[in-house]
């Protein structure tokens, strides 16, 4: 028998995230890139509140265009701080804005963060769960790049979880009927 993977648990807005987002390929560089603010976000918290509140995080951060945050300065850290819809935390909202000027400096994100897999999702085949690691060797490798690069909160963890949300690694569990679709796609 079939079953999602675990961590979906059974709140329709978790299911249907699992069900039509976490794993599917994304190749918008802008969307890869929201994506992985949203999980520096979430650092320290569960996804499930980062996923509550992502439209508010949308509004709150212009659509997530790197142009427009790549502009901001402390009136928009004090604005974003008072955002009760969002998770306000310094650190992380002050990280967004590097980010966005370390997005600007890569000329093409998506090509850039797609070469770190070969131009195509890595496929997995875990049974269970704690199969899963939290991190590889691979992410270690490119959350040092994206440091490198001048990126913030893109720890190892941080960077293997928004691999598997981008589709860049398909580590839907093997029982899950996601992980043929999420492997079709590949």
């Amino acid at each position: 028998m079939s079953e999602r993977c675990g961590w979906a648990g059974s709140e329709k807005i978790y299911t249907d995230y699992h069900d039509t987002e976490w794993g599917v390929p994304e190749w918008d560089s802008r969307a890869l890139w929201e994506k992985l603010i949203l999980d520096g976000f979430q650092a320290g918290l569960s996804w499930i509140t980062i996923l509550k509140k992502r439209e508010n995080f949308r509004a709150a951060f212009k659509g997530f265009d790197p142009a427009v945050i790549a502009q901001w300065g402390e009136p928009e850290v004090t604005r974003l701080l008072q955002n009760e819809g969002i998770i306000r935390h310094r650190g992380k909202i002050e990280a967004t804005i590097t980010n966005a000027r370390a997005y600007a400096q890569i000329e093409d994100f998506s090509a850039y963060c797609w070469g770190w897999v070969g131009g195509a999702p890595l496929q997995t085949e875990f049974a269970t769960l704690a199969d899963v690691p939290p991190s590889t060797d691979l992410s270690v490798a490119f959350s040092k790049d994206l440091k490198k690069r001048g990126f913030k909160f893109c720890g190892p963890t941080i960077v293997y979880a928004w691999m598997e949300a981008c589709g860049l690694v398909n580590d839907h569990v093997t029982s899950c009927p996601q992980h043929k679709t999420c492997a079709a796609l590949g």
